[in-house]
């Protein structure tokens, strides 16, 4: 077209066509530089450096913590990261071992001068092969035969994709096609592309297809090439050394400019880093820096071993030697696996939190869950669960100085135990109806250990002053 006009502007005596000028990406960048970073507006909140992206979180995976954030719910077009949701949908989906077999359509509905591997309409692979085609190749080919294998045809897996999105919590997406090419109706933010990229590297084949630097495509009866694919994800293909690397995804179009989602662990968290609208090479030393100052400035605190706040450090919070309901061990303790994501400069007494009992969705033995705040973020949950799988226990007492009688059940409410602990009110009342709880508190007086209990008991029963949160109603 530059061409035309020059031969036109020539031939035509007095006319001049000046070309429109390229536009500016590298000035573009640096004004980008400038944007507000949401998350340093949060006190104490460690300083998160300034990139040229125009959007970008750093979400701590298993906690769901945001670690930065940089107008992550912006809707800007995602390119070939996209593609990390087509191959999560398809694992969920279908075998491994399924044969794709490449439509016509599949093949030549995308741009020759767009990101393929060579397959022709006819072949068939594997649909494992496939995921690897469109994860280290970025293979609009496969994905677009992906897409109709699993759900018969290119829109009706849009609306699978529109579906698992809401399912994961994204509210700033809508997706039109399985590969990413460029439309103004397909677009996502870097909040949402987070939470994707959380359920994909939570999947360990996905992982480890989306970690792989190269890949080797062997001849077979229905698909005839031997050939090599290399990843263009500089974390992954080893051109930038970053330790701790688990996958990522590359994308670009003109319109999106460049994207990247790339995940990283180290010191126990699992890191997912989004940029979006950001110039080349710089969407990569963006993640890299981005990483840093997560590993470098948070850390990963486990509620069992830190927070006594709700449940007691030793079993004569609910039994002690004169025990009425003749059971040893506590009623209700952490799930030990759960943890928050604080500053490295804070401890999990510097949160607050919230209790609430609706425990829906939540697995089996949960009666409560608490979520902690830092200065407002939230920072992780932790759930409590009983001892077994009941909500709701029956003890049998064997004691004969018990103003019980022997084999007479107790059933304690663990939900109701939780609730009053939880109570702001000055002073928590543990109503039970038991005449013969009562006396053993008052045995307190004979014994020198039972007194020492005793105090301990009460001490921790003024103590709670967090916030009870009611379930919602249904």
């Amino acid at each position: 077209m530059a061409a035309a006009l020059l031969f036109f502007s020539m031939s035509v005596p007095g006319c001049y066509i000046e070309a429109a000028a390229a536009p500016d990406y590298t000035a573009a960048m640096e004004e980008r530089k400038k944007l507000e970073i949401q998350s340093n507006n949060t006190d104490n909140w460690p300083e998160g450096p300034a990139i040229g992206a125009q959007a970008a979180i750093l979400m701590e995976v298993n906690t769901g913590t945001i670690l930065y954030a940089k107008n992550i719910d912006e809707e800007l077009y995602p390119a070939s990261t996209t593609k990390m949701l087509t191959c999560l949908i398809a694992a969920e989906n279908a075998d491994m071992n399924d044969m794709v077999t490449f439509s016509y359509d599949a093949v030549h509905s995308v741009p020759r001068d767009g990101s393929n591997i060579g397959i022709d309409a006819g072949e068939s692979m594997t649909l494992e092969q496939c995921l690897y085609g469109i994860m280290v190749g970025s293979a609009n080919e496969c994905a677009n035969a992906v897409a109709e294998h699993v759900a018969g045809s290119l829109d009706d897996f849009a609306d699978l994709m529109n579906k698992r999105a809401e399912e994961l919590g994204c509210t700033h997406s809508h997706f039109v096609n399985a590969n990413g090419l460029f439309n103004e109706d397909h677009y996502t933010s870097a909040h949402d592309l987070a939470l994707i990229a959380g359920a994909f590297f939570s999947n360990e084949l996905l992982s480890s297809i989306g970690n792989t630097a190269r890949y080797h495509f062997t001849p077979t009866d229905t698909q005839p090439d031997d050939f090599y694919i290399t990843n263009k994800h500089k974390l992954i293909n080893g051109e930038i050394s970053y330790d701790g690397i688990l996958g990522g995804k590359t994308g670009y179009t003109d319109e999106a400019r460049e994207t990247l989602v790339t995940c990283a662990s180290r010191n126990g968290m699992k890191l997912v880093c989004v940029v979006l609208k950001e110039e080349s090479p710089y969407q990569f030393t963006d993640t890299a820096t981005l990483f840093d100052y997560g590993f470098n400035n948070f850390q990963i605190v486990n509620v069992a071993e830190t927070d006594n706040y709700y449940i007691p450090e030793d079993t004569s919070f609910f039994a002690s030697d004169n025990d009425i309901f003749g059971y040893s061990g506590n009623v209700i303790q952490w799930n030990d696996d759960d943890s928050i994501i604080l500053p490295i400069t804070a401890s999990i007494d510097d949160c607050t939190s919230e209790v609430s009992t609706d425990v829906t969705g939540q697995p089996s033995g949960t009666i409560a869950v608490v979520n902690y705040l830092y200065n407002g973020v939230s920072v992780g949950t932790a759930r409590i669960i009983t001892g077994s799988s009941q909500t709701s226990f029956s003890f049998s007492n064997t004691k004969t100085d018990s103003k019980i009688t022997p084999n007479q059940s107790i059933y304690v409410d663990v939900k109701l135990i939780i609730i009053i602990v939880s109570v702001v009110a000055g002073s928590i009342i543990f109503v039970l109806n038991l005449h013969a709880f009562i006396q053993s508190l008052h045995y307190a007086g004979n014994d020198p250990q039972e007194r020492k209990r005793y105090k301990r008991r009460q001490k921790l029963l003024k103590q709670h002053k967090l916030t009870y949160k009611k379930p919602r109603k249904r």
